[in-house]
Formats: structure tokens, C-alpha cells, sequence
């Protein structure tokens, strides 16, 4: 089941099932930071407002804007 990236909660798992058409714009950007289909991620942190997300992946720290963030087609695991 999809869901999107905000609905998580700090320390819920994920993973990256694919990139939605409409953000065409990030997907290159997105794939050049490790965010290829099939990687597992944990979220570590959400700024006050909810924008932007930190999460941990591949043994680092990645920080996404919302825009980014809604590119991405994820499942909770």
C-alpha cells in the first residue's frame, strides 16, 4: 500500500517503490542523492512545521523538502 512520506511518524520504516509522474522535475535529483527504488529508510526527524523531513538511509542523513518528499511513491514496512 502507498502512502505519502508526511503520514509517517519518526522511526517508522519505509521503503521507495518508485517516483510519481507528475515530479519529473526531482526524480533525476532524487536518484543522484540514493533514493533509487528498492531503498529502505527510516525517518529521523520532522522540522516544526513539517517542512522538510530528515531521513536516514545507506548509513546517512538526508534532509527533503515537501515538493521532494511528494515525488516519492514509498510503502511502510
Amino acid at each position: 500500500m502507498l502512502i505519502d512520506l508526511k503520514k509517517l511518524a519518526v522511526g517508522d520504516l519505509a521503503k521507495i517503490v518508485g517516483f510519481d509522474k507528475a515530479g519529473k522535475a526531482y526524480r533525476k535529483r532524487l536518484l543522484a542523492m540514493g533514493l533509487t527504488p528498492g531503498t529502505e529508510f527510516s525517518v529521523t526527524r520532522f522540522a516544526p512545521m513539517g517542512d522538510p523531513v530528515e531521513i536516514r538511509l545507506r548509513g546517512f542523513s538526508l534532509t527533503l523538502r515537501k515538493d521532494e518528499a511528494a515525488v516519492l511513491q514509498i510503502e511502510k514496512l
